[in-house]
């Protein structure tokens, strides 16, 4: 099912279609990402939308006996087409995932670590970068005094939001979340929401999540998901009011999954 092309889309999947080998993970997927907003992804385990998220910057590369057919459409180019630069879609298109996985190394470094790659050198530069990104995290006023401490001592939460810091330090375009509260306590959960909603304004959001009440509070438009297909998306308050397809609303009820 394709969403109507009403908004600014930022990103764009045509007949996008997954395969594990034999097994399709996702059958021709036509969707919509719009601009500056957050776009969330539900449905049951196993249904596809993990998949999906990752496919938005070339994540499943990194698999074996994956193959691709369709397309996806950052700026209205096609990111699978021969002779792009993948390492560009993913400074383009950054990921944060269900776990926080921040570096060995200290907060400043975590945060610094892209910038560098990608030819940052100056020291006043790299302070200038880690001050904003940890400032877009909310995270600067808790670390400031602390940045050469090892960002393991951070606790889970503010781990999570240093991943964050880390994916804007390189300025990306879209942002990509996996589940990305799923292993916090509610107050930390509530700090990333809040945060999600801040960035919205400055990045377009995609998030894969299991709760459907975070869903309603942070996205404006939602995609459901069941057995590799995109059964329906539209505005959030659309999908969870008046969902058009009998096994949406069965799921966003509670009845299965």
């Amino acid at each position: 099912m394709s969403t109507k092309n009403k908004y600014i889309s930022k990103m764009e999947t045509q007949k996008l279609s997954i395969y594990y080998r034999e097994f399709a993970a996702l059958k021709s997927i036509s969707m919509l990402i719009p601009s500056s907003s957050v776009t969330a992804l539900i449905g049951p385990s196993g249904c596809g939308k993990s998949t999906f998220l990752r496919s938005l910057n070339r994540m499943n590369d990194i698999i074996p006996d994956v193959s691709i057919k369709g397309r996806v459409l950052l700026d209205n180019e096609n990111i699978y087409d021969p002779g792009i630069d993948v390492v560009q879609v993913r400074k383009r298109v950054g990921m944060v995932f269900q776990k926080p996985t921040p570096f060995p190394m200290s907060i400043f470094d975590n945060v610094a670590y892209g910038p560098r790659i990608h030819g940052v050198k100056k020291r006043s530069e790299l302070e200038d970068v880690v001050e904003k990104s940890l400032s877009d995290a909310a995270l600067w006023d808790e670390v400031k005094d602390r940045l050469k401490a090892p960002a393991s001592a951070l606790s889970g939460g503010q781990q999570q939001r240093l991943c964050i810091a880390r994916v804007l330090a390189v300025e990306p375009e879209v942002l990509l979340m996996d589940e990305p509260c799923s292993a916090l306590d509610p107050i930390s959960t509530g700090k990333i929401e809040e945060l999600i909603n801040e960035l919205k304004d400055k990045y377009t959001i995609v998030i894969v999540t299991h709760n459907m009440q975070q869903a309603g509070r942070i996205s404006d438009y939602t995609g459901f998901f069941l057995e590799g297909e995109l059964i329906e998306c539209a505005s959030t308050a659309r999908i969870f009011e008046r969902p058009r397809d009998k096994r949406t609303e069965d799921y966003i009820t509670g009845r299965f999954g």
